[in-house]
């Protein structure tokens, strides 16, 4: 098995990377995100005092919303962290399958997503998804 460990060593260490961001930014959301940031108010053409008084609720159940997806986050980044240092280098069957599938679901699709939406972070957030995808093809090629 330590062949095998040290063949995949790189992508191995580039997706543990992305589980801990993946951690991060579940705790993020679950604690200290607010609900609503400067950009949603400017993407939507209208000021955060007349979402607010539009819709009185909104904040505290986009709260809410945002620990649950933070936890959902946080999940992900910890299966990733068990594929990650468990799965990856045991290249067992479907990992190939399972580690293209969460990619995209998650940092691709949340970047892509950011981008669309002109976010402040859209840059930050690419970061996350080059990792995953140049880890991907690191595993990928190491056949």
């Amino acid at each position: 098995m330590k062949v095998i460990r040290e063949k995949y060593q790189v992508s191995m260490w580039m997706f543990i990377t992305c589980g801990v961001w993946l951690i991060g930014l579940g705790f993020y959301f679950i604690a200290i995100r607010p609900p609503l940031l400067p950009e949603d108010s400017r993407f939507m053409g209208t000021s955060l005092a007349e979402i607010q008084k539009a819709l009185p609720g909104l904040e505290y159940w986009l709260k809410k919303v945002f620990i649950v997806m933070g936890g959902f986050m946080a999940s992900t980044g910890a299966l990733t962290l068990f594929v990650a240092s468990i799965v990856i280098p045991l290249r067992l069957k479907g990992t190939t399958w399972a580690i293209a599938s969460t990619g995209a679901l998650s940092v691709l699709l949340m970047s892509a997503i950011n981008f669309s939406l002109h976010s402040d972070f859209k840059w930050m957030l690419l970061v996350p998804s080059t990792v995953w995808g140049v880890g991907f093809v690191l595993y990928v090629l190491g056949r």
